[in-house]
């Protein structure tokens, strides 16, 4: 079998791994596989290539730009999963696993993708937050506003999700319109370059957004300026070494790490065997010692029970690893493949080792165990393993200890106080699952544990069918967790994207905001529409185009056939007594929806047009009331436009109501979609 070479994309290069290059080994088999790093890399030149070349790319195209190429990226690689699933099961992962890996970095990209359009303007600045009134009478206003970063991001990801962990990170960043530089783990960097010519040789990318590192970066890191951002994930130790270095603290280098992770999950008091939620619970637990034989970031390190129940969970527990078959990935019957390399089986025996100084190994042995169509003496195999720790009150290293395989500890737990201490114990952890039915524990261990994890999963019978596990990171929530765990957040839908741009507070009046923003700003300048706007398509519309309507006189016989009408007879509309008792109201008044009903009334042009439909209300606000005799009339203003396909977009209308004193009545904004021009 050939050794593969995987190489290093630099400055619009493939270039090869050198004399001193590193052997990659095949999980299954041990064999050396391939070879990767060139300690000769231009690391400056990556740089270069990243700021001075695919920033600027970026840059150019709008957060709907880059969320079509997002989209168009993962179609590509969709369309190639196959050889990604051929080329990763020598990293010891089965079919199931790459369907976490493969399918879920894929699957990462499209909802980012889908984020970016429904979420994000077709702009390059984002808004974060609403204008904030800084004067009395609104000719000084403040808004925050997010724009990309001008440096690049290095991505230092781990061995054990070689696509994931590196499109969960790529996937926010090109969003945010800055160029990447992905550092593979060595161990499995031969399937992420796979990825990486699979998006590149596509065509989407602009020069210089992706770059590749196989192997060492060099001193690329003493490089960096305050532009740039490391996004890390990997052991504590490396995480301290690389973010604590004098270049990235005294230049203030964004450094999101994302590291070692003691993840728990409690059963809860109420969920004792024969309950549903002991079931679950049991089968959780399975799922996550042995998908990608353990090696998740977010698997169960720690399992609590109520001490009553530990004995039961360990039986039930151990019924299921027992038929949990071990081997060659390839094979169907394969429940559980091997670790990543030899080298990492050994690490997790020395830890697996530490954490037995302190609690009895209940199940697995490592030393008798049968693996199915592979060699156990040359394969990275482990079997499944379980402590009992008696003592997790004083134990420390069941607390501290993490060995990044199959192994976890458990141990029980006296009240539910108890289990929320013990779980706090990991200082900081990514996740932490809670299995119950009781409504009241969730919200205890929420309030008691939260400030402690990133994550809280909470599952049971209702939830259990559509659920999607505790170990499973979605990109609309965060991923990252405090202490320990790194202290960084990914992930989380557009708070990922925040990452790579700088929020900044911009000042002026309300034309500076509004000509920033591309969003009219209340007070700034209007445009008189050259025509009724309902009647021009979304390509015409102009950001400050504005009709005021003529007024309409609201009558007593209005508000009493709108309340026998709709059937909304509230008092404070009919009778005028008990309006008066109510410190809001001056006597009988206008129903709020009967102003809005008018102000439609007022606006809307009725014959056939480019306004296809209303699809919402959005920040609708009654300020004063409307009685019989007052009057009302509608200053309505196009306040942001969207397109949303080739044949409408979404325009933002903001609506002002006001009386026959100039008071304001109520504010909303409309939104409809207005086709383009045929």
């Amino acid at each position: 079998m050939s050794i593969l070479d995987v190489k290093s994309f630099v400055a619009g290069q493939w270039v090869a791994p050198d004399e001193d290059a590193r052997s990659i080994e095949n999980a299954v088999t041990g064999a050396v596989l391939g070879r990767a790093g060139n300690g000769s890399l231009d690391v400056q030149a990556m740089l270069d290539h990243a700021r001075d070349v695919g920033g600027p790319a970026l840059r150019k195209l709008t957060f709907h730009d880059r969320a079509r190429m997002l989209k168009a990226l993962a179609t590509e690689l969709n369309a190639h999963k196959q050889a990604l699933y051929d080329l990763s099961f020598a990293t010891g992962a089965t079919q199931a696993d790459h369907m976490i890996d493969i399918d879920g970095g894929v699957g990462t990209m499209f909802v980012f993708a889908s984020k970016g359009r429904r979420e994000m303007p077709n702009a390059n600045i984002y808004l974060d937050g609403e204008v904030e009134q800084l004067s009395r009478h609104g000719t000084f206003l403040g808004q925050h506003i997010a724009t990309s970063l001008h440096g690049v991001a290095v991505h230092i990801n781990a061995f054990n999700f070689p696509v994931w962990g590196m499109l969960e990170k790529l996937a926010p960043t090109l969003l945010a319109g800055v160029p990447a530089i992905v550092k593979p783990a060595t161990a499995t960097c031969y399937v992420t370059e796979l990825a990486v010519r699979i998006m590149l040789d596509s065509g989407i990318l602009p020069a210089g957004a992706l770059q590749m590192v196989a192997g060492g970066l060099g001193d690329m890191l003493d490089r960096l300026t305050c532009q740039d951002v490391v996004s890390f994930t990997g052991s504590a130790d490396t995480a301290f070494k690389l973010r604590s270095s004098e270049h990235i603290m005294r230049n203030s280098i964004r450094f999101v790490a994302e590291q070692d992770s003691l993840n728990a999950s409690i059963l809860g008091p109420d969920a004792g065997p024969g309950t549903p939620e002991f079931d679950l619970f049991v089968k959780e637990v399975h799922r996550e010692m042995t998908t990608k034989a353990g090696q998740k970031c977010t698997a169960i390190r720690r399992i609590l029970a109520p001490e009553p129940h530990v004995d039961a969970v360990i039986e039930a527990l151990g019924a299921r690893l027992s038929k949990t078959v071990i081997g060659d990935p390839k094979a169907d019957t394969t429940r559980m493949g091997a670790l990543v390399s030899n080298s990492q089986k050994r690490d997790v025996l020395e830890k697996a080792a530490i954490i037995g100084a302190q609690a009895e190994r209940v199940i697995g042995d490592p030393d008798n165990f049968d693996v199915q169509g592979a060699d156990s003496t040359k394969g990275a195999f482990l079997p499944p393993m379980v402590f009992h720790c008696a003592d997790p009150d004083t134990a420390t290293r069941v607390h501290d200890t993490e060995a990044f395989g199959p192994v976890s500890t458990i141990m029980g737990y006296s009240d539910l106080d108890h289990a929320i201490a013990l779980a706090n114990k990991g200082q900081g952890s990514l996740v932490a699952s809670v299995i119950t039915h009781d409504t009241d524990v969730a919200r205890a261990v929420a309030v008691g544990a939260g400030a402690f994890h990133g994550r809280l999963y909470f599952n049971n019978r209702d939830s259990m069918k559509e659920s999607t596990g505790h170990g499973s990171p979605l990109p609309h929530m965060v991923h990252g967790g405090p202490g320990r765990a790194g202290g960084g957040e990914e992930l989380g839908g557009i708070r990922g994207v925040m990452h790579y741009m700088q929020r900044t507070a911009v000042q002026g009046s309300p034309d500076i905001l509004t000509a920033i923003s591309k969003t009219w700003v209340p007070g700034a300048s209007e445009i008189p529409a050259p025509a009724h706007p309902f009647t021009r398509h979304f390509d015409d519309l102009d950001i400050g185009e504005t009709i005021h309507t003529d007024p309409r006189t609201i009558s007593l016989e209005d508000i009493e056939h709108f309340a026998t009408f709709t059937g909304d007879t509230f008092y404070a509309h009919m009778d005028d007594a008990a309006a008066k008792r109510n410190p809001f109201f001056p006597g009988r008044v206008a129903h709020g929806y009967l102003l809005l009903s008018f102000a439609a009334g007022l606006f809307v042009e009725p014959n056939e047009g480019p306004v296809l439909a209303n699809t919402g209300l959005d920040t609708l606000r009654f300020m004063k009331p409307v009685q019989a005799g007052d009057s009302i009339k509608v200053r309505l203003t196009v306040k942001h436009k969207t397109p949303r396909n080739d044949e409408y977009g979404e325009v933002r209308w903001h609506a002002t109501l006001t009386n026959q004193d100039e008071d304001k009545v109520a504010e909303y904004e409309l939104l409809t979609m207005n086709a383009f021009k045929p």
